[in-house]
């Protein structure tokens, strides 16, 4: 069975005040055209597909377009959508029962009572079933109702939540499981400083979202989305896709790319990446400021100038905008260093004098009212 993956779409996303539209109407076509070119049985988009959870009239315009093309490209395909921590499940479950007719599934909102499931989908290939199981993003009081609380009467951490509302769902192992979850998962051993983070993603205050993969073992592939770099989590077939899209200059370099997973008979499965192009690239480029002039683009620029000498703030800018006309934010990387060494006694000014070059013109009156001043404060201090 094949399966193509990916998340974070984050349609109607901003990068520092630049509107990313046509950006991102550029990759969802081209998610469309290899969709089409590779033919797959599921298309599973892991959460966030808005950057908010109310968006924009035009950014709903932009997933609509996305989701008719891609249906008419793979007309056979199950496509599977859950919602992420920046969507709204609401909006998401509109219109769920009448989609599911049309093989298009739209899981917003986990189960919320006791008698209700995570959203399977169930496909079959030569070697037989394959279970999806949708799970949205999840925060532990979402699930409350369902999962209860520790014996204490505290709240469960989001791992016990995710965890318990994994085991709930009874999951046949001789099958082949796929798990759609939008959550922060860590590989066994590794601490949540240790993953590289994107500034443009949603970061928990002493990451309490962070949860163990191990509660990923029952299955044979995990589509994560909410990590924005393409990442396996400590095991190649539990994978986050990554954005289509550099979403942050934090993500300059990364090659952004949609994931191929064919699952072959229980236990082997391969996966892919399949490199998408963006219309602009996003870059960071230091130098001095005559030679970034010489790498004029139309990508998305942040500049890092080294010149060792002030520079004409105005007149810099101008010739950076004219140069880089998707130009995002001019650093200045300061590369001349303070000489902490001593000053021989010898060199040091009088503080009168030091005082007098600093004020440039003080009349008599006004030197006559600093040296009292000054001498007020040697006859106190002993100076």
């Amino acid at each position: 069975m094949k399966i193509l993956h990916t998340s974070d779409l984050h349609i109607g996303l901003k990068l520092i005040n630049h509107d990313l539209k046509e950006d991102q109407c550029h990759i969802l076509r081209q998610i469309c055209r290899i969709a089409a070119a590779e033919k797959p049985d599921a298309f599973v988009i892991a959460g966030d597909i808005f950057d908010k959870p109310l968006p924009s009239a035009e950014a709903v315009e932009v997933f609509d377009a996305f989701v008719s093309d891609l249906c008419a490209a793979i007309p056979d395909a199950a496509v599977m959508v859950i919602s992420g921590n920046h969507d709204s499940p609401d909006r998401l479950n509109l219109y769920r029962g009448f989609l599911r007719r049309q093989r298009l599934y739209m899981a917003g909102h986990p189960p919320k009572a006791a008698g209700e499931s995570l959203e399977k989908v169930t496909l079959q290939d030569p070697y037989g079933n394959v279970h999806f199981y949708l799970l949205p993003f999840i925060r532990p009081s979402m699930v409350r109702s369902i999962t209860g609380n520790r014996p204490d009467g505290s709240c469960l951490s989001y791992a016990e939540a995710v965890s318990a509302m994994i085991e709930r769902e009874r999951i046949d192992t001789r099958d082949r499981n796929v798990l759609v979850s939008h959550q922060f998962y860590l590989p066994a051993g590794a601490l949540p400083e240790e993953i590289e983070r994107a500034d443009s993603e949603i970061r928990m205050a002493g990451n309490i979202d962070a949860i163990p993969a191990a509660v990923l073992a029952p299955f044979d592939y995990a589509a994560l989305g909410h990590i924005h770099k393409p990442m396996t989590v400590g095991n190649k077939a539990f994978r986050y896709s990554g954005t289509p899209l550099c979403s942050s200059v934090s993500e300059a370099g990364q090659q952004k790319a949609l994931l191929c997973v064919e699952l072959k008979e229980k236990g082997r499965l391969s996966v892919q990446s399949l490199p998408l192009t963006p219309l602009r690239q996003v870059r960071v480029i230091k130098g001095l400021l005559k030679d970034v002039l010489e790498d004029a683009c139309d990508d998305y620029v942040t500049v890092l100038l080294t010149d060792p000498v002030d520079l004409d703030s105005a007149d810099a800018l101008d010739r950076l905008r004219n140069a880089f006309p998707n130009l995002l934010q001019v650093r200045r990387c300061d590369i001349r260093r303070a000489d902490l060494r001593p000053v021989p006694e010898e060199a040091l000014k009088d503080p009168f004098e030091m005082i007098l070059d600093f004020l440039k013109s003080a009349d008599e009156r006004e030197r006559t009212i600093l040296q009292d001043v000054i001498n007020t404060v040697r006859d106190q201090t002993g100076g």
